[in-house]
């Protein structure tokens, strides 16, 4: 009987199963923890699950009993009584899943000088009496004028309804919430000082959102959620094409995003105690699509050539237009974009990392669903964006997941020998006779592939060697695959392999990332890169020496390789901090030189030089020392068979 593919997201899990399986038991056959607590029987409806694509068996009187209407009209069924039928991708809500994803966004935290956009300024007023008739808010104007040297103030239309009875509720002392020292958004009554911002990093797969104290820089909680968009398109093509061939797709895709950065509100208040119109301050960025998806603009301009923005400066509005329960009155700020695939992430990752204060040549590589990268230093800055596709997150990979509990994201191969051992995301120890693996995340499958080339097992063009014996190395009708996981020590009881399709995505990913640095390499003159910077959640934690020998990064002292995790965070952060850093941003932006790689001649070289392991033509000699073989010509070699 021919078997049918099953997706489920968030978790970027996929499979084949036989048709007339529940969803639940395909689930269970492809690693994916759903909650059932009553064994599958239909009667606690904690295993919802969304159709996106494809069809399941009708409904049944059970579902029919637990879910309500709307439920049934968007889709949702419950995961043990829906089979089946056909090919299907389904998203697993968080509060249906077993584990709940690991969103790893971690931001360096470093010191940085606080100078927010808003400020508190307590005031003490005389009150007024017959003789003294000013009206409240020009009373408060005139004691701001007088204290502090403020220039006469816009006001925010909240601020202006409640501010009369708060000056009266605080006996005529009050603080005076004011943004840029040009609006006034709020007064409260007596003394005030505990102001907090939300910076916010909007990535393909990933949201996270860091909530500082204004005052302090402080940051109070973090907190992750996959892109609630993940069930529309895993990446950025997807969700354009969405979007433009939907009569409401940009409108739904700002809709989830919006609802999902509110989830994110509710979580980061609530670890911090805090109410969430305590947040008076919002910065924002994301890539260029994401940053036109949330504020609800068409993108469909970005997916043709040239890959127009909307907009590249700089923008504020009230997050009460945007929907997000904030402050109503709080400013949403988003970074400048600098073009159709290089965006406001890009330009806070500069704020953060400062390239263009350093003599010594960098490279920084943002790794992600989208590649950026840019090089430079203080005397010139290029920036580029190659399309690496999912597969370093786990999609398109035959046991790829994203960051999960169960994920294996570490792997070391004995070379002889050829046994395996591994780390399991939840575990502190390598693999123990406990461990139960669902997969591999990216960080792991980059260590797989490199392995797999040092210990041997595949060759420079990525071929698996066909006359090495192995156990673990088996040829099957589909091709040949090398079994990283045995079963029995996997949660679904299957064999968690690499396959020759993983190894080849794994090459068109890292390919384009170094083709897209050669390029603007050739474009300065230069050699080699003297600095490299690997940032982004999937650079955080990625290996730079497995990276090293896959040729994903230019070959450097490894001493010169940085990891510095989510960057584009970080420059959020700071942006949030530091309003002079959101005026050197937009400076930035307009300084750093955009090249589109599809109009660059030698990109496509580049691009099939890049495919072999480590490089077709460039020497790496730091990975000669990382590997017992020669690199040998591979002119001759068909790579993409």
């Amino acid at each position: 009987m021919k078997k049918v593919q099953v997706c489920f997201q968030p978790v970027g899990i996929r499979g084949w199963v036989l048709p007339g399986k529940t969803v639940l038991e395909a689930s269970r056959e492809l690693g994916v923890g759903i909650e059932s607590p009553c064994g599958g029987e239909g009667i606690c409806g904690r295993c919802k699950v969304q159709i996106l694509k494809g069809v399941a068996s009708p409904l049944t009187e059970e579902e029919t009993g637990r879910l309500t209407d709307s439920e049934r009209l968007a889709g949702f069924r419950l995961a043990c009584e829906a089979r089946v039928v056909e090919d299907v991708t389904l998203l697993t809500p968080q509060e249906s899943l077993t584990q709940a994803m690991v969103a790893r966004k971690d931001i360096s935290s470093g010191t940085v000088e606080v100078n927010p956009a808003l400020l508190p300024y307590p005031v003490e007023m005389p009150p007024p009496t017959l003789q003294d008739l000013v009206g409240d808010l020009d009373r408060l104007q005139k004691a701001l004028t007088e204290r502090y040297g403020l220039p006469p103030l816009e006001v925010d239309p909240l601020a202006l309804r409640k501010g009369p009875g708060v000056m009266r509720e605080g006996d005529w002392k009050v603080t005076a919430l004011v943004w840029m020292d040009r609006e006034l958004l709020d007064v409260k009554p007596g003394s005030f000082s505990d102001c907090y911002g939300l910076a916010i990093d909007i990535g393909t797969t990933t949201v996270v959102g860091y909530l500082c104290h204004l005052g302090t820089g402080e940051v109070v909680a973090t907190k992750s959620i996959m892109n609630p968009q993940v069930q529309y398109g895993e990446d950025v093509i997807s969700r354009i094409h969405y979007a433009t061939t939907h009569a409401e797709g940009t409108n739904q895709l700002h809709r989830v995003l919006i609802e999902g950065l509110n989830q994110l509100i509710e979580a980061s208040t609530e670890e911090a105690r805090l109410s969430t119109e305590e947040i008076f301050e919002v910065t924002v960025v994301g890539n260029t699509l994401m940053h036109h998806l949330f504020l609800g603009l068409d993108p469909r301009y970005l997916g043709v050539s040239p890959f127009a923005p909307a907009l590249n400066r700089s923008l504020d509005l009230k997050a009460r237009e945007l929907g997000l329960r904030v402050h109503p009155s709080a400013n949403v700020h988003l970074l400048p974009v600098k073009a159709g695939f290089v965006g406001a992430d890009n330009i806070a990752v500069l704020i953060a990392e400062r390239p263009f204060e350093r003599e010594e040549l960098t490279l920084i590589i943002d790794v992600g669903t989208n590649g950026e990268l840019v090089l430079g230093n203080r005397e010139r800055l290029l920036s580029t964006s190659c399309a690496t596709g999912p597969a370093l997150e786990g999609a398109h990979i035959k046991f790829g997941m994203r960051a999960a509990l169960g994920a294996i994201e570490r792997v070391r191969i004995e070379p002889g020998s050829l046994e395996v051992d591994y780390k399991v995301i939840g575990e502190e120890t390598w693999k123990t006779e406990r461990t139960r693996a669902k997969g591999l995340c990216g960080s792991g499958i980059v260590d797989a592939v490199a392995e797999l080339f040092r210990c041997g097992v595949i060759e420079e063009s990525g071929q698996f060697k066909r006359t090495l014996s192995s156990s673990r190395l088996k040829f099957t009708a589909e091709g040949p695959e090398f079994v990283i996981a045995w079963k029995e020590e996997t949660s679904h009881g299957r064999e968690v392999t690499i396959t020759q399709q993983d190894v080849r995505n794994v090459q068109l990913a890292k390919a384009a990332l170094y083709a897209g640095a050669k390029v603007m390499m050739k474009k300065l003159g230069v050699e080699a890169p003297e600095r490299v910077v690997l940032a982004g959640a999937f650079g955080s934690y990625i290996d730079p020496e497995k990276a090293m020998i896959l040729g994903m990064i230019p070959d450097c002292d490894l001493k010169r390789v940085f990891s510095v995790g989510n960057a584009a965070g970080e420059g959020a952060r700071i942006a949030l901090l530091n309003r002079e850093r959101r005026r050197e941003a937009g400076e930035i932006a307009r300084r750093v030189e955009y090249l589109e790689l599809t109009l660059e001649p030698d990109f496509q070289k580049e691009f099939i030089e890049a495919m072999p392991l480590p490089h077709l033509r460039d020497p790496f000699p730091h990975v000669r020392g990382l590997i017992s073989r020669g690199i040998p010509d591979l002119s001759q070699v068909d790579l993409f068979k």
